[in-house]
């Protein structure tokens, strides 16, 4: 029997999403909700950008589109806050419908969200489904796979995590959030107010130090401008030099004064390579690197789709990648 999906929330991700679940038998598309006045009473191909019709309206209205379509899972794609997540998550579970989400700090909010973490567990276990905060990063390349790395190894004293981007081929509100175009002062002042910067560092430092057993005794979490030297240009934006054209990020686990964790970003327009990349300081020492990386925003839109089987299967309660079984590509139908 066909999985039936509801979608809330239609940005880019949350469209990318909607296209692989079109595309793939095995789901049916029963809803979607969105906020934005232009794309609310619209069918949700159009919305998609699929090129046809799937003879869904988007609606506004979420206990409504609930109910009317009876989802057996909603694939979420909002915001990046638990806090401004939150009354869109309760909204789902009182409907008792299981959620997966790509809101970044949902992923393990076990240590900087904990009252947070604690309510959509309560919720869940109430309403008797699961809630899953998933994604490319954090969800899988700076987290859920060294987590599995680290399956093979007899010892593991240090963990860094590599992750750089040429993010001229990423969509623009991710080229937004880290900064391209920004001035130096510019960028500095929106750090601040934390509008640019990737959000879950934190988060994947957590999970990975809770999966391995490390004490971590404090985590930082600090970005710096990356200036252009030369004009650079993406399918939406162009920055001059010394312009900001993204960021340099490091989260870090401290075990006292030693940092036993390092997860180091760099995401800006022209970088000259693209790679992902695990080492793992141990018994054996591992240095796995992905070369050309892991597509930020087609990683993210397969992993959330191919969790929806997962999610519905699981026991009651919020869940993070470290309690679900492995992810795999779901086809939908036995070949």
């Amino acid at each position: 029997m066909a999985i039936r999906v509801m979608f809330m929330g239609l940005g880019p991700i949350g469209c990318a999403v909607v296209k692989q679940v079109a595309a793939r038998k095995g789901f049916k598309i029963v809803g979607a909700i969105d906020v934005d006045p232009a794309k609310v009473g619209k069918d949700l191909g159009d919305v998609a950008g699929l090129g046809r019709k799937l003879r869904v309206k988007v609606s506004a209205d979420v206990k409504a589109a609930i109910k009317a379509g009876k989802p057996d899972v909603v694939a979420h794609c909002t915001v990046s806050s638990i806090k401004a997540a939150m009354p869109q998550i309760e909204a789902i579970l009182a409907a008792r419908v299981p959620v997966v989400s790509s809101t970044e700090e949902l992923s393990y909010p076990w240590r900087a969200n904990r009252a947070s973490a604690k309510k959509i567990d309560e919720m869940a276990k109430k309403a008797k489904v699961a809630v899953l905060g998933t994604g490319v990063n954090p969800g899988f390349a700076m987290d859920a796979l060294p987590i599995v790395l680290t399956g093979i190894c007899q010892d593991v004293q240090k963990v860094q995590v590599d992750r750089i981007q040429d993010a001229s081929i990423r969509r623009l509100p991710f080229q937004k959030k880290i900064g391209a175009t920004l001035t130096p002062e510019q960028f500095a002042d929106l750090v601040r107010t934390k509008a640019v910067r990737h959000v879950g560092l934190t988060e994947s430092v957590s999970m990975l130090a809770d999966a391995l057993g490390f004490k971590i005794d404090r985590i930082t979490d600090e970005i710096q401008p990356k200036i252009a030297t030369e004009t650079t240009k993406s399918q939406f934006l162009t920055v001059e030099p010394g312009q900001v054209c993204g960021l340099v990020q490091d989260g870090v686990g401290y075990r006292g004064q030693e940092a036993v964790i390092t997860l180091h970003m760099e995401a800006y327009l022209g970088a000259p390579e693209t790679y992902d990349e695990v080492r793992i300081e141990g018994s054996p020492n591992l240095r796995v690197r992905a070369i050309g990386g892991y597509h930020g925003d087609i990683a993210t839109a397969s992993i959330l789709v191919n969790s929806l089987p997962k999610v519905i299967d699981a026991k009651p309660g919020l869940h993070t990648m470290r309690t679900l079984p492995i992810p795999s590509f779901f086809r939908g139908t036995v070949v």
